[in-house]
């Protein structure tokens, strides 16, 4: 997880081996996370602390880390050490990991209600285009009409009586 509670993505990080990107049940307590992701659990402090990686909370209050925060942890530890990028270089690859992911999903929120219209169109129903100097054209829903009438402001949707 992380600032704001929200889980990363694991599109550039790439998932670490061990636990899948939806392994999201906060089952590990900070010494187990700190131990499987081969940091001290100082460490996983202070990025709770940073908003790196907030693993959920108990009601008492203790953190407890998931498989996802675990991976998490270990591309942080990886970013950082091996590529030598600096926490708040890191927090922005997060936060630009996290943008994508909710990206791709509104694509495909989107995508998937082009396919839902698009289904809806009535047998006999035809789409035109009309350009600037009258001409018509018979189009297919969805796509543009050509390059001569580009500048053409009109579509009309004609539906039979049938």
């Amino acid at each position: 997880m992380t600032a704001g509670g929200g889980s990363a993505a694991s599109g550039a990080l790439g998932g670490s081996a061990g636990f899948g990107p939806d392994d999201d049940t906060p089952v590990f307590v900070i010494s187990v996370a700190a131990q499987l992701a081969g940091m001290h659990a100082q460490t996983l402090r202070q990025y709770d602390r940073i908003g790196l990686v907030s693993p959920s909370r108990t009601r008492g209050g203790g953190r407890r880390y998931s498989g996802r925060d675990v991976a998490l942890l270990r591309d942080v530890q990886r970013l950082s050490q091996e590529e030598g990028v600096s926490l708040a270089g890191i927090r922005r690859i997060l936060e630009l990991e996290n943008q994508v992911g909710a990206l791709r999903a509104r694509l495909a929120e989107v995508t998937a209600a082009l396919e839902a219209a698009n289904a809806r169109t009535l047998p006999g129903s035809r789409v035109f285009a009309a350009g600037t100097r009258g001409e018509i054209v018979s189009l297919r829903p969805g796509e543009r009409g050509p390059r001569l009438l580009s500048r053409s402001t009109a579509l009309v949707v004609w539906r039979s009586g049938r």
